[in-house]
């Protein structure tokens, strides 16, 4: 399955701009991607603090969530971002559950995972923010970035193609396999 790329300059939220797509331009998987998010939004609902020049982007395809459980894709999709970023960093990458990952207990990245329904079909939307040239300032917690942690030029277009190709192939595998096999392959 090949995902469709869209593409913004700017947006409030590109968790937001993928429900828009499902809802009213009829686009039922694919990916959007932001140079800039303006509100972008964490778990319990809390702000996510966005700088420009690192990655956000929001997978979106519909699930079928009588074979797999919303918590699996906790799991599935942490685990997923960290196998793509751990080839970047010459430093450990933790997993903070629910959704955070982490180099030396500073946040790198946040992942904001919403279900919809529309038209009787439920949809998984997969909100990636990753800090991949800049650490965030914010008060609440520290953070860090891929490029602080690496001796490897970090290129944003890259790790989305890789981000994209892991994806596409997850949800050809969801289709075809259970729960067991999904975890043996992308988590274990």
């Amino acid at each position: 399955m090949k995902l469709n790329i869209v593409k913004f300059k700017s947006v409030k939220s590109t968790n937001d701009e993928a429900i828009n797509l499902i809802k009213n331009k009829k686009k039922y998987f694919g990916v959007v991607v932001s140079e800039e998010q303006t509100k972008g939004r964490g778990s319990m609902g809390k702000k996510w603090i966005s700088e420009k020049g690192n990655l956000f982007i929001s997978i979106f395809f519909k699930v079928n969530l009588e074979k797999y459980k919303i918590k699996d894709f906790l799991l599935l999709n942490v685990n997923l971002v960290k196998k793509i970023l751990t080839e970047y960093s010459k430093n450990p990458i933790t997993i903070k559950l629910p959704n955070d990952l982490l180099i030396d207990g500073k946040k790198l990245c946040g992942i904001l995972q919403e279900t919809i329904e529309h038209k009787n079909d439920k949809y998984l939307i997969t909100g990636i923010g990753i800090n991949s040239l800049k650490a965030i300032v914010n008060e609440e917690f520290k953070a860090t970035s891929i490029k602080n942690n690496s001796d490897q030029n970090i290129n944003n277009h890259l790790i989305l193609k890789k981000i994209i190709k892991c994806y596409e192939e997850v949800i050809i595998d969801l289709k075809n396999y259970n729960l067991k096999f999904i975890k043996n392959k992308y988590i274990n």
